[in-house]
């Protein structure tokens, strides 16, 4: 009868049982503290970068982290999303994340914080090492003297298992999307990137067996097939024209890598003393392919430099509407040059 009696009194629990209720509370409530306000401490003296791309889902987000080193539980950072009700509100982007940050402290970064921005460029084919490293600058201030040094350093060289003098040829134009804050190495390791790719094909693989050429020789000769025409249509005639003169043994001829010698100049017009100077890439003087590439040549001009036009021309020039005429003999060639000649004079 007592107990109903103080149940009726509104007394639940007695009054031990309640301190234990009390403290029991005050415990969980210091844990979560604990767990989810305090720091979490990674053994980096700099801030670690991480990037939330676009379509990540939260696990893939919680193990970066976790990789990382920049939390030591998947599950409390999981517990602290949800917390917040936050798994759809992370912003895409890459984030510098400081030390000590808490696990609700990261989950604020992610949904309010100013990530990097990604930057549009856009890397013509054909483009020259120096006006690549200027084009950087611009668009994501990275010092060009940085991108120069690192091109031809033979330990970053080395870290890309190259053994080559120079990064230009190595280096894929095209239309990336760079973070704000990316700096020379990771434009660099992601432009070479996307060239390996291209040679990592087994059909590239086995083409390269067919024509007896390297990685290195074939961007060689799609450098100059780049600089030789701005016509997609015409590379693999051009490439034909090439490979036809290798065959025989002759000089390439070609005016691009008498350019790429004389690029420091304010224009790039060719003389005729141009064509003596004495350099392994003027190809006017010295027999087959230059000893690297001259410039960093698009995947068209790969392809074609990979896959010739079958025919018989070993000669061609400009026809004043953006094109060339081929042609198989000299005595034909010489006629197609007059007739340049007279089209030039004739705007002049």
């Amino acid at each position: 009868m007592a107990v109903i009696k103080n149940k009726s009194k509104g007394n639940i629990f007695s009054k031990k049982e309640m301190l234990f209720v009390v403290a029991f509370f005050f415990f969980i409530l210091a844990l979560l503290v604990f767990t989810f306000f305090s720091p979490n401490l990674y053994k980096s003296s700099q801030p670690i970068n991480i990037e939330v791309k676009k379509g990540h889902t939260l696990t893939q987000i919680v193990d970066s982290l976790f990789e990382k080193g920049i939390i030591p539980s998947k599950t409390n950072m999981k517990i602290a999303v949800f917390i917040y009700g936050a798994e759809r509100k992370l912003k895409a982007g890459r984030y510098n994340i400081p030390n000590g940050l808490s696990y609700l402290q990261l989950v604020e970064l992610f949904i309010e914080g100013s990530p990097s921005e990604e930057v549009l460029i856009s890397i013509g084919e054909g483009i020259w090492q120096k006006d690549l490293a200027k084009l950087l600058k611009e668009k994501l201030n990275i010092d060009s003297s940085r991108v120069m040094g690192l091109s031809r350093s033979r330990s970053f060289l080395n870290s890309l298992n190259l053994n080559v003098s120079s990064l230009e040829g190595y280096l894929l134009p095209e239309t990336y999307y760079f973070y704000s804050n990316s700096n020379a190495e990771e434009v660099l390791n992601r432009l070479y990137g996307e060239m390996k790719k291209i040679f990592a094909d087994e059909k590239i693989q086995a083409e390269m067996k067919n024509i007896g050429m390297n990685m290195h020789q074939v961007l060689t000769l799609a450098s100059i097939i780049e600089g030789e025409s701005n016509l997609f249509s015409e590379f693999k005639t051009i490439s034909g024209v090439y490979h036809n003169r290798l065959k025989k043994r002759m000089l390439l001829q070609a005016d691009p890598t008498i350019q790429y010698l004389i690029r420091d100049r304010r224009k790039n017009k060719i003389f005729y003393k141009d064509l003596e100077i004495d350099s392994k890439f003027n190809t006017y003087k010295y027999p087959g392919l230059p000893p690297a590439p001259i410039n960093n040549p698009g995947k068209q001009a790969i392809l074609a430099a990979l896959f010739p036009e079958h025919h018989n021309y070993y000669y061609f020039v400009a026809n004043g509407q953006g094109g060339h005429n081929f042609a198989i003999s000299s005595k034909e060639h010489i006629i197609n040059v007059a007739k340049y000649r007279q089209w030039r004079a004739e705007q002049n």
